[in-house]
């Protein structure tokens, strides 16, 4: 069964900055991905990802980092990492260039809003 937590503590993972969080993917025990994120005043910044090229792992981890960026009172997303651009694009994350997701509240709903749109 798939579970979805964060790593507070970092071990395994070589980060200088203090403000970086990570949430993890296990199945049977096992890390099977993970996103790296950290927040700023009016924005969630997402790092990296690795979602071993599953699109339904992928999704998940963003949709976790989505729905606490909410909980803090955050409406935009940006993907600064070129991890698994085919991925967020067919998950409808991002299109075309696009990297930020804006109002996140909305995109949750169904509706995706880009600034950047073509």
């Amino acid at each position: 069964m798939l579970e979805i937590r964060e790593n507070v503590s970092h071990k395994g993972y070589d980060f200088k900055a203090d403000n970086v969080h990570i949430t993890e993917a296990f199945e049977n025990n096992k890390v099977t991905g993970y996103i790296t994120y950290s927040y700023e005043s009016d924005r969630t910044i997402v790092h990296g990802i690795d979602d071993g090229g599953d699109l339904f792992l992928c999704d998940g981890l963003v949709r976790s980092v989505i729905f606490k960026s909410t909980l803090k009172g955050i409406g935009t997303l940006v993907f600064d990492t070129a991890d698994c651009r085919e991925n967020l694009r067919k998950l409808k994350f991002i299109t075309g260039d696009c990297q930020t997701v804006e109002n996140i509240d909305r995109f949750m709903n169904g509706c995706s809003d880009c600034k950047h749109k073509n």
